[in-house]
């Protein structure tokens, strides 16, 4: 018989706002505060608000100009350094009690944790202890958390997500039984994990719009909707998870791809945003070099100011798998000629290098110039080994000069937003 186990999942609360109102000596209980860069302007997306503006119905990832003219809050520009730096911290104390194979880090502000095995040896339950990380965290770093305790890894992140949120300990625990006692009716269907709009509305077309209706409906109907993805679905609907810490852990992924994306300061033109794309190919190139891979194919997405339009986006494959840019660059700003919408503000552009494996797999057609492709090579290593030693913004094309460039900016930044930091290092 299998030993029933515990998992925490466990959540800083409006982490980025969190920290903000740590470092001002604030409480983010009692302090309207959003994290945004109002260089942006005010459409700029709030990456977070503080607990309180969530009380007073203002919505996580809003836009500046969505915050009522009637509530005063506090800026706070993004430190995108810091907020990795308290997450070390958090991380810090995770290992004052557990091992590292039994954490592993969802997001930086998300954990699950395998506490199975430390239970005994504490002498302790699962909310105790999960109370004690919870207590030392806001004691230590003044950030709040909110956990999910459960006997698999996805009743965990239920009783994060659904059950806690109506704990005033901030604390959810479920196992199966008490999954489909409390949640089998729960609506909207969206709110489970991995349950996302798009299998919510194929799910709806079959009538199913809990998991209770998905846990009864016959599985050769959820299997030819949705093909290999049903066993997950169908395990969920019953509150199983087959996945344990150690798989997590040993998962190796059969593909790998390198991906951009940037949300734009403003609205770009087409001419604008083609500068902007000619610098992401060239920043991808430079980091699959970095990472001694190359690709085999590319996906191209840009997205319209305010949802004018859908999306545009398709795929090309290249001749040969590399990582050189003068053979990328021209397809990919070949295809974005093609697909973008040359009338319609452009606010999105994602880049995705696909099919990507070790450069020891490189080749090319007999129609290939192989000495210039070596001494291109040879240059961007060069500017690599430069820009590692004196900063990124040490080499810089020509095209990080032009009208809409963003490049130069974005070097500073870390996941695309402010680092906080000056050269100094001082926030």
């Amino acid at each position: 018989m299998q030993k029933q186990r515990t998992y925490f999942c466990i959540d800083m609360k409006c982490f980025y706002a969190s920290v903000e109102c740590a470092e001002r000596g604030l409480n983010p209980f009692e302090t309207n505060l959003v994290v945004a860069d109002l260089t942006r302007g005010s459409g700029t997306i709030c990456l977070a608000i503080s607990p309180k503006l969530k009380a007073q119905g203002v919505r996580n990832r809003c836009r500046i100009y969505e915050i009522p003219k009637t509530i005063e809050y506090e800026i706070a520009p993004p430190r995108m350094q810091l907020y990795i730096e308290y997450a070390a911290d958090i991380y810090a104390i995770y290992l004052k009690y557990f091992a590292p194979e039994d954490i592993h880090v969802y997001s930086i502000d998300e954990a699950f944790i395998d506490a199975t095995d430390y239970l005994r040896a504490y002498r302790t339950d699962g909310r105790t202890l999960a109370k004690k990380l919870m207590d030392e965290i806001a004691e230590t770093l003044h950030i709040p958390s909110t956990a999910g305790i459960g006997t698999n890894l996805f009743l965990a992140k239920i009783a994060l997500d659904i059950t806690a949120k109506h704990s005033k300990a901030h604390m959810g625990y479920l196992d199966e039984e008490l999954f489909k006692k409390t949640l089998w009716d729960h609506r909207p269907i969206t709110d489970f994990w991995q349950i996302a709009g798009g299998t919510a509305r194929r799910l709806e077309r079959y009538g199913i719009t809990t998991m209770r209706s998905l846990a009864e409906c016959p599985q050769e109907l959820i299997y030819k909707a949705f093909g290999k993805d049903a066993e997950l679905l169908i395990d969920h609907a019953w509150g199983r998870e087959s996945c344990l810490m150690e798989d997590i852990k040993n998962y190796r992924s059969k593909s790998r791809s390198v991906s951009f994306s940037q949300i734009l300061p403003r609205d770009y033109g087409f001419d604008e945003a083609r500068t902007v794309l000619s610098e992401m190919v060239l920043h991808g190139c430079q980091d699959m070099m970095h990472r001694k891979v190359i690709c085999k194919s590319f996906w191209l997405g840009v997205g319209y100011s305010r949802d004018t339009l859908p999306t545009s986006h398709a795929q090309v494959r290249l001749m040969s798998a590399t990582a050189v840019n003068s053979l990328i660059s021209p397809r990919a700003l070949e295809l974005f000629d093609r697909i973008a919408d040359r009338d319609t503000p452009i606010r999105k552009l994602s880049i995705s290098f696909g099919d990507v494996c070790d450069e020891g797999c490189e080749g090319y057609d007999f129609f290939t110039d192989w000495e210039a492709v070596e001494s291109e090579k040879a240059r961007e290593k060069a500017v690599l080994a430069i820009t590692d030693k004196y900063g990124k913004n040490a080499v810089l094309r020509g095209t990080n000069f032009l009208p809409g460039a963003t490049q130069r900016e974005r070097n500073g930044m870390i996941g695309g937003h402010r680092a906080g930091y000056d050269e100094t290092g001082k926030s």
